[in-house]
């Protein structure tokens, strides 16, 4: 059991480079290109895109080939799409790359939730939340990682070490054995598809929610769909952001992303146990009220250490909104625990991919405090929404 969760972690850690490693070359990767802060946008759009459609390709990957065959597909298609970054090819090849990039490490995130789900029945959270705090690690090294290779004009490395380090992951997951978990990781017999059949059917008879239960199902579906988006255009745009506000270098802009990371590392470590004492709804609520102080602010930052300390705060009062809002939403709409969770990740993800898409083109089209205006109208209204399915509630 320790063997697949410490391996579980790796593919995590492995997922939170690979998701933020776009954003922290993006500035130069575009200036490469002749590319305009939209081309950027829908670079990242496509590659959300392709997250999309991993998380939800997953059950019938796993059901045809296994859940440990499903990984191993996902990650060999993460290695060869990081790969193809490092040789920089046409520009519109790079769209192709983003969509199979994303689609590997969706996959690989539903899959390996799944599996610790089904095979470790005691102590489930724990082992989930060394997941997320390595998938954090991941996250804030890259930009780390980045800074230098940028600086020493070698930025395309970075894509080869996401590369690097997903083969490591490859390997362990193909010769490692789990002993009596096995059967979990390889089963794929047809009876599979039965189970999954029925429960879909049980899943369907529990998706009629009723009264307002349909309203707050809405809510949070707009929600994600906002929190998502924001977190992935703050991850992918504010190196950008910093460089035109501030006139910092690439390669300093690019650590924003790390001080951001390392912040919502160290907030997830203690917002269950915050949220638990406080309540989930007090916990949402302040920690989206907060977030739309602080974006509020950010504009009239005009000190480095100001602006920092701003990214810092931030990064710390959402580490835990979208884990929390997670159970809140549960919570608020019992008898669809299956179903609600899944539409809830859904949400986000389209929100991943649509909103950095025209935080990238107000990049272009507007000025600085203009984009930082737009995220702060996005936590706005994620600070409503939390007041409505409050009251609805």
């Amino acid at each position: 059991m320790k063997k697949l969760i410490w391996i579980g972690c790796l593919s995590y850690f492995v997922i939170g480079l690979a998701h933020v490693v776009l954003g922290s070359i993006l500035p130069v990767l575009l200036q490469h290109y002749d590319r305009s802060y939209s081309a950027g946008g829908e670079l990242i759009f496509s590659q959300f895109g392709g997250f999309l459609a991993g998380v939800l390709v997953s059950p019938l990957l796993n059901r045809r080939f296994g859940k440990r065959g499903g990984i191993l597909i996902a990650t060999g298609l993460l290695l060869c799409a990081e790969t193809a970054y490092t040789f920089l090819p046409p520009w519109g090849w790079m769209y192709v790359i983003a969509v199979a990039a994303g689609f590997g490490f969706g996959m690989i995130e539903a899959v390996i939730g799944t599996i610790i789900i089904a095979a470790i029945t005691e102590g489930t959270a724990i082992a989930m939340s060394r997941l997320e705090v390595l998938f954090g690690v991941g996250a804030l090294l890259m930009p780390l990682i980045a800074s230098p290779l940028i600086a020493t004009g070698y930025w395309r490395l970075a894509f080869l070490i996401v590369a690097g380090f997903s083969l490591i992951s490859l390997l362990f997951w193909a010769k490692a054995s789990f002993g009596p978990l096995q059967s979990v990781l390889d089963e794929r017999p047809p009876r599979l598809a039965a189970t999954a059949a029925n429960n879909a059917g049980k899943s369907r008879r529990s998706l009629p929610y009723k009264g307002n239960q349909w309203i707050l199902l809405g809510l949070f579906i707009i929600f994600f769909f906002l929190y998502v988006g924001t977190e992935m255009s703050l991850v992918n745009f504010m190196p950008a952001i910093f460089i035109a506000k501030l006139n910092m270098s690439e390669a300093s802009a690019a650590l924003t992303v790390t001080f951001f990371w390392l912040a919502m590392s160290a907030g997830r470590l203690f917002a269950g146990v915050i949220a638990e004492r406080i309540s989930y709804r007090i916990y949402v609520l302040v920690s989206c009220f907060a977030a739309l102080l602080l974006l509020v602010i950010f504009p009239f930052a005009e000190h480095r250490i100001a602006a920092f300390a701003v990214i810092l705060l931030l990064g710390l009062f959402m580490s835990g909104i979208f884990s929390i809002a997670l159970v809140f939403a549960s919570k608020l709409l019992p008898g669809a625990e299956e179903s609600t969770p899944s539409i809830m990740i859904a949400s986000g993800g389209i929100g991943g991919a649509v909103l950095p898409l025209l935080t990238g083109w107000s990049m272009d089209h507007l000025q600085i405090a203009q984009t930082s205006g737009l995220l702060a109208a996005f936590a706005a209204v994620l600070f409503l929404l939390s007041v409505a399915a409050w009251k609805i509630g």
